[in-house]
């Protein structure tokens, strides 16, 4: 038997990906010869991958997608199977920065919209595509985490339970659809160059680096891609339930 490591005529959803790690999957997904549903919360960033795509002669197409509206993602993913033909791959990737101190008059708000766009979103997507991938010859759906669901940092509760949700999401749908051929996998980025962080004084960054990674540096959100993207390939068919941090060593190092 040879396995393929050709995404080829796949059809693949992600979540997010007007920026950031988002962006940075579609075109390693379109790159590798699927079509590629470019959805995030801003149709115009959305488009503008999509758009960048096609002027590189590779498919894809953008739809505008809050992932805490349910009825919106039915309406998108029954729209996005019917002009590709149909979906093979799920990447939930939207996320959002969601940092408060427990006795902050913040916190309940911050920490209802982590769990929604970064939990319960995960969930309903996945329920969305479910029809469709059981459809699929090569079926894969990836979660993006965080190294904060594995070590937290002062402060970032909600985003920490979100995060260390979609860990436990992961493990029991792997064990849930398994039977079914159909993989779920977790990519757990650690400090990466993205929206969230550009933000951050250099010089802070690159203290941080220093003293976290192995590698000493943050890593790119394309290093992180192409790891999700290895996740998606027919290949990958023995793979499931696997929670990978992309994190330059950070979780690797005792101090």
């Amino acid at each position: 038997m040879i396995l393929s490591r050709s995404l080829k005529d796949s059809i693949a959803l992600v979540t997010g990906a007007g920026s950031g790690m988002g962006a940075a999957t579609a075109p390693v997904l379109a790159g590798e010869g699927a079509y590629v549903a470019v959805t995030d919360h801003n149709p115009a960033a959305a488009e503008v991958v999509a758009h960048d795509l096609r002027a590189r002669g590779l498919s894809a197409l953008a739809w505008g997608l809050d992932v805490t509206d349910t009825a919106q993602i039915k309406v998108v993913m029954a729209d996005l199977t019917e002009r590709f033909g149909g979906l093979d791959i799920v990447i939930n990737n939207a996320g959002v920065s969601a940092f408060a101190a427990i006795d902050s008059s913040s916190y309940d708000a911050v920490w209802a919209k982590a769990l929604a766009v970064m939990l319960t979103a995960h969930q309903q997507v996945i329920r969305a595509a479910l029809p469709h991938l059981r459809k699929s010859a090569a079926p894969r759906i990836v979660n993006i985490a965080s190294t904060e669901a594995l070590g937290a940092t002062s402060r970032d509760s909600p985003y920490a339970a979100a995060k260390a949700g979609v860990l436990g999401l992961t493990r029991a749908l792997a064990v849930e659809l398994g039977p079914e051929g159909i993989t779920v996998n977790c990519i757990c980025p650690g400090p990466i160059l993205t929206n969230m962080t550009k933000n951050l004084p250099e010089a802070d960054r690159a203290v941080f680096a220093k003293r976290r990674t192995a590698l000493r540096r943050y890593g790119s959100a394309e290093e992180v891609a192409h790891m999700t993207v290895s996740l998606c390939l027919p290949a990958a068919s023995y793979i499931t339930g696997a929670i990978i941090p992309v994190d330059g060593g950070l979780m690797a190092r005792n101090a």
